[in-house]
């Protein structure tokens, strides 16, 4: 069996969703840790403040894209701007309910971008993916 991811962040201000998706990764033990937020400039403060210490930095974080206050477009734009000062990879998944191909044309041509999810995510799916970031995060040896 893979090795889990050892922090995944969640950020969607759907709490029905955020719950599911924090109890699917930990009943199936894809992750050590996860930490939730309900909007973007939540996230984007807590990344702020933690930027110094790499323990505390998601190694995956899946992003809702429709929210409330801060997006997870403007969270992105504003993640482009701090992630030299974070001293690990990150990898965003956008999650969205959306299919529309604007949508997809948008995240695939914004490189802080890993991939597009299509709500609702199934467990096979999630696999697949963390183990995908497991395989990549073990390329750049960290």
């Amino acid at each position: 069996m893979p090795s889990k991811i050892r922090m995944i962040g969640i950020v969607d201000d759907d709490l029905i969703y955020q719950f599911m998706l924090h109890r699917i990764i930990m009943r199936n033990n894809l992750a050590e840790k996860i930490v939730t937020f309900s909007d973007g400039e939540k996230a984007i403060q807590y990344l702020t403040d933690n930027k110094g210490t790499n323990e505390n930095i998601p190694d995956v974080i899946f992003l809702d894209t429709n929210m409330p206050i801060l997006d997870g477009w403007q969270f992105v734009e504003k993640y482009a701007k701090i992630k030299v000062e974070i001293k690990k990879k990150v990898i965003i998944y956008m999650l969205s309910s959306s299919i529309k191909p604007a949508d997809l044309q948008r995240a695939s041509e914004i490189s802080e971008i890993y991939g597009y999810i299509i709500k609702p995510t199934q467990l096979e799916g999630l696999k697949i993916i963390l183990h995908k970031c497991e395989t990549f995060l073990k390329g750049l040896n960290l």
